[in-house]
């Protein structure tokens, strides 16, 4: 692993591991729409080119972000999915979605606007906790595939 950090203060340092604007657009991809395979991601409307994604998800797998796995059945497709420390991102992704949603409407009025923002807007806590139940429920049928062989 290659990460350099700039300095020893911890906004910083957080910023050398997930300031690329793709690190963080694939944990949403994988925390709130359930991508877990290069193919998932590749089908996404964000549209990541297919070299930057495969060097954004080994450096996200380098710093224990996520992890590749494979299943039994199917050794030809890697499933990617996140750690306990991916999943500690989750706060930061909210409040980035707070953030737009507060500030960006009057530039970007398209940004989604229904039951999921009402809710975030509403407990962002329970929004919180909700994403990552859904997220470690669907890792377990994930994983419970992965075993069966």
């Amino acid at each position: 692993m290659d990460v350099k950090f700039k300095c020893n203060c911890p906004f910083t340092s957080a910023l050398d591991v997930v300031g690329d604007k793709w690190l963080l657009v694939i944990v949403k991809q994988m925390l709130i729409e359930g991508k877990e395979t290069f193919k998932d991601f590749t089908e996404s409307d964000e549209a990541i080119a297919t070299n930057i994604l495969s060097a954004k998800l080994k450096f996200l797998e380098e710093v224990g972000i996520i992890i590749k796995t494979q299943r039994p059945d199917n050794k030809k497709t890697n499933h990617y999915l996140l750690t306990q420390k991916g999943l500690g991102l989750t706060p930061v992704l909210i409040e980035l979605a707070i953030w737009s949603d507060k500030h960006l409407r009057d530039i970007h009025p398209s940004i989604v606007n229904g039951e999921a923002m009402e809710f975030l807007r509403n407990d962002k806590v329970a929004f919180a906790h909700a994403l990552e139940q859904n997220y470690r429920k669907n890792m377990a049928k994930t994983l419970n595939k992965s075993s069966v062989g």
